[in-house]
């Protein structure tokens, strides 16, 4: 099956999961989870959530992230990747001047 991002709607979400800024995404969602291509502008960040029925995985495609991750801090760039296993928390958080573009998956688990 071939997802194609520029054929969804791109939706602007304010204060996902509580955090800052809106995330800007390409979202396809089924029963069996969540592929979206989002950017974080500058100052913007996904609030701190739990991994209650699935998975992340978060691969940075352009600018830098910093995460958020359990009890620790994470930062990664471009051609970087952030794995939040089922049970766990975590925030992604862009504090700088570029937006960060990234491809996530949320798969139901």
């Amino acid at each position: 099956m071939l997802i194609n991002f520029d054929n969804i709607p791109e939706q602007r979400i304010p204060q996902f999961k509580g955090g800052t800024g809106e995330t800007i995404a390409n979202m396809f969602v089924n029963e069996l989870g969540k592929i979206m291509y989002g950017r974080l502008e500058p100052g913007s960040s996904i609030g701190y959530h739990k991994h209650e029925t699935n998975s992340e995985i978060i691969y940075i495609l352009s600018g830098k992230a910093d995460f958020l991750y359990d009890d620790g801090t994470e930062q990664t760039s471009a051609g970087g990747c952030h794995y939040c296993p089922k049970g766990h928390s975590h925030s992604m958080i862009n504090n700088y001047s570029e937006d960060l573009v990234f491809f996530a998956v949320v798969p139901e688990q």
